[in-house]
């Protein structure tokens, strides 16, 4: 009997268990699931408007997917995505490492900590497009930095840096501004990661003779390694869905020369232009088949890592 009731309450558990699931996967199929699948139905098909004419839905198959790969701006895009993230991410995680092992260090005895962990995240609550337009306002060729570099004699008035005008320039713009938007976040994330490993490690390698660079290689790194994969996969997605800071930097023309135009930029322009729902469903498709991808590779090789 006793055993019965046991497993009755285990059972009536379980139960609850699946209760407190539901507006996870509801919020999950409404805002997540089916988007998703009429994003991809939508791909098949000829859906745009000319002026106040509705032209279809027309099913068109895989003519959409095609257009896409006909044409050289496709992978143009995707390098320009990639620059701009690798250019804000090395620092980032480089920074976050430093800041997460220094903030986690106990023996250091760090007075303000609690400050300095809450003035690194604040950035991370700043709306990106107030973040680009106040870069674009500080670096505008009438902006506070051209008329520091105009008192120092690097530039006049007549002939300002424009930095906007500059390939490298725009890019590491937006690159620097990822970065002070996400390091902080990325920073409480390995610090976390760097407290819940045993103290007791350390300790005995600090025993064995071990220098600081030694502790980090040989114990820290390997034991927050899946910390730092789910950091690295999760800043990978954030990067190829890179929009906000761009679009509002160069005023959606991703100047110059559309060298700063993103993966979803160049969606964008579907469908602010055109309302063109079949080709940005392609595109949004494509997308979704990149992320996929390249994370599987970022996935693959860290674990890789991690096993030798």
């Amino acid at each position: 009997m006793k055993k019965t009731e046991g497993k009755s309450k285990i059972v009536r558990y379980n139960k609850w268990g699946y209760i407190f699931l539901i507006p996870f996967v509801l919020v999950y199929v409404i805002f997540q699931l089916i988007p998703l699948v009429s994003t991809i139905y939508n791909s098949f098909f000829e859906n745009y408007r000319v002026g106040l004419m509705q032209v279809g839905p027309t099913w068109v198959g895989l003519e959409n997917y095609k257009t896409i790969f006909s044409d050289v701006s496709l992978l143009k895009y995707t390098a320009n995505t990639l620059i701009m993230w690798v250019i804000g991410f090395i620092p980032q995680i480089i920074v976050s490492l430093l800041l997460g092992q220094w903030f986690s260090d106990v023996r250091l005895k760090l007075k303000g900590s609690r400050f300095f962990k809450t003035v690194i995240y604040l950035p991370n609550l700043i709306m990106a497009s107030a973040f680009s337009m106040l870069f674009f306002a500080l670096f505008s060729d009438v902006g506070p930095i051209n008329a520091i570099l105009i008192k120092m004699g690097i530039a006049t008035q007549e002939n300002p840096v424009r930095f906007f005008s500059n390939v490298w320039a725009t890019r590491g713009l937006v690159g620097f501004m990822n970065f002070l938007m996400w390091f902080g976040n990325t920073t409480i994330l390995l610090m976390a990661g760097i407290m819940g490993i045993d103290q007791s490690l350390f300790e005995a390698a600090n025993i064995d003779g071990a220098s600081s660079l030694q502790v980090f290689f040989k114990v820290t790194l390997p034991l927050l390694m899946p910390i730092l994969v789910y950091t690295v996969i999760t800043a990978l997605i954030g990067g190829l869905q890179m929009f906000d800071v761009p679009q509002v930097l160069t005023n959606g023309l991703g100047t110059p020369n559309r060298t700063s135009t993103t993966l979803v930029m160049y969606l964008n322009n579907y469908l602010k232009t055109s309302k063109n729902y079949g080709m940005s469903g392609a595109i949004s498709v494509v997308i979704f088949i990149i992320t996929g991808l390249l994370s599987l590779v970022v996935f693959k090789s860290l674990t890789k890592q991690e096993e030798n």
